[in-house]
């Protein structure tokens, strides 16, 4: 009868089989053998499939994702400069520059003509309309002729105004240089994080096999092993972490450079030293303030407040308009001349209410003038002092404090390895080396970006000149 049973199907039952007996013999063996001993139990406990002694999972393979575009700073930058941005101020510029055209020019001349004397009661008569009808015809020019040099002020405003602008565009790529120089560091630190924290990672996995060999030679609690375990899924945490901060910072420098999608990354530039220069005097801030973009565009904009003053002020000079028209009346004159002047009479007002307004105008734009330079000289001396401190505190991270952590977390590694200090020991020395790693990041990052926004204020060129 089981020959009839397919082959499978009997392998299938005595598997079954095999499975039920050894489960049963199993049983009998330790029921037939007792409890064990405590240390009996804590030395076949790394036998059984307890989760503590489980082997440290292997990180799950990334999805392919796009090969990262590397860019330099030399090349962010470049590409800052003509971002979105910079070319909306472009089209503001474009715009007061037309501005001018519409100034530069004098009133256009007005085309007069009139048909009059018109016989309603009697008609016009016979014949052409043009030449024998009664009805007398004019044609003529009218023009405005423009006195007290309101086309010279009017233009000089514009001008003024298309400086400003111009100004605007330096100022708007300043800012966006900064914005894509501190992306592109903050880029360049959370790529040296993730190098760090992984190698973090792989240290503590690496421990935490060690524990687990140690706890089956019975040379460590299962507890301790357990510990291990836990640093070393949050290094792993810590990890993901990073790799998330590096893409947030991938997606921040594309925005300012016009790129898309978080596949950028930062190659080829070294984090600055810090730079041993001189420190400017005051009368060397004033100077400096001065040449910057965003005071030149205020101190344009008074200029053009003075001139829409000036030309306020012209108003009170009338301008004339003259005109002159030829007459045709058949029957009286077929060429009879007819002159004219017109002349605005300022009875009772002489453009006070243009002239206060333009003398409010020119008072807010000295003001904001006065104010510009001042917050200019202030946010000189503030880069500088950030430089410095900043200077001083990745000095002291690099030259000082990390050495001096990796060292002792080094040391740390090497005597647990040995079973000369604890592990309460090795993960204080392990906590210790990565919060220094990250403040010194962190240092560093920010002495970069310090110097780098100090250089854009004061030495453009050295940065934005480089290949």
């Amino acid at each position: 009868m089981l020959s009839i049973f397919p082959s499978r199907s009997r392998r299938r039952g005595a598997a079954a089989v095999l499975r039920l007996a050894a489960g049963l013999l199993a049983c009998g063996g330790a029921l037939l053998a007792g409890p064990l001993p405590a240390s009996a139990q804590a030395a076949a406990a790394p036998a059984a499939p307890q989760p503590s002694a489980a082997p440290i999972p292997a990180a799950p393979a990334p999805a392919p994702a796009a090969r990262p575009a590397g860019l330099t700073l030399s090349q962010a930058l470049a590409a800052a400069r003509e971002n979105s941005d910079v070319q909306q101020a472009r089209q503001e510029l474009a715009g007061a520059r037309a501005d001018v055209l519409s100034a530069d020019h004098a009133p256009l001349p007005n085309l007069v003509t009139k048909a009059g004397s018109i016989d309603l009661q009697h008609g016009p008569g016979p014949g052409n309309v043009f030449t024998r009808k009664r009805i007398d015809k004019s044609i003529g020019i009218d023009w405005t002729w423009e006195r007290g040099g309101k086309r010279a002020l009017r233009k000089q405003a514009a001008e003024s105004a298309a400086n400003a602008a111009e100004a605007d565009v330096e100022d708007t790529q300043v800012q966006q240089l900064q914005m894509a120089l501190s992306a592109y560091y903050d880029l360049l630190a959370a790529q040296d994080r993730l190098t760090e924290v992984g190698a973090i990672e792989q240290s503590l996995a690496d421990v935490a096999r060690m524990a687990d060999r140690r706890v089956q030679a019975g040379d460590l609690s299962a507890q301790d092993a357990s510990r291990t375990r836990i640093e070393a899924e949050r290094a792993r945490a810590e990890t993901r972490a990073a790799e998330q901060a590096r893409d947030d910072a991938a997606l921040a420098l594309a925005q300012v450079t016009g790129r898309t999608g978080s596949s950028l990354q930062a190659v080829d530039t070294p984090w600055p030293s810090p730079a041993d220069d001189k420190a400017p005097t005051p009368a060397d801030l004033a100077a400096l303030a001065e040449g910057r973009a965003d005071v030149r565009a205020a101190l344009a904009r008074a200029q053009a407040a003075q001139a829409a003053l000036d030309g306020a002020n012209a108003l009170r000079k009338s301008d004339w308009t003259v005109g002159a028209s030829i007459d045709h009346f058949p029957g009286t004159s077929t060429r009879q001349v007819e002159l004219r002047l017109q002349m605005p009479l300022q009875w009772g007002y002489q453009y006070q209410g243009e002239i206060g307004r333009a003398q409010a105008d020119y008072a807010k734009a000295q003001d904001a003038l006065d104010n510009t330079r001042r917050l200019a000289v202030l946010d000189l001396q503030r880069l500088r002092q950030t430089q410095d401190n900043a200077a001083r505190r990745a000095a002291d991270y690099d030259q000082g404090v990390l050495p001096r952590a990796r060292q002792v977390a080094d040391s740390a590694e090497l005597a647990y390895r040995k079973g000369a200090i604890a592990l309460t020991d090795l993960l204080d020395a392990q906590r210790t080396l990565r919060a220094t790693l990250l403040d010194a990041l962190a240092a560093r990052a920010d002495y970069a970006k310090a110097r780098g926004a100090w250089l854009l204020r004061t030495r453009p060129q050295v940065l934005t000149s480089t290949p």
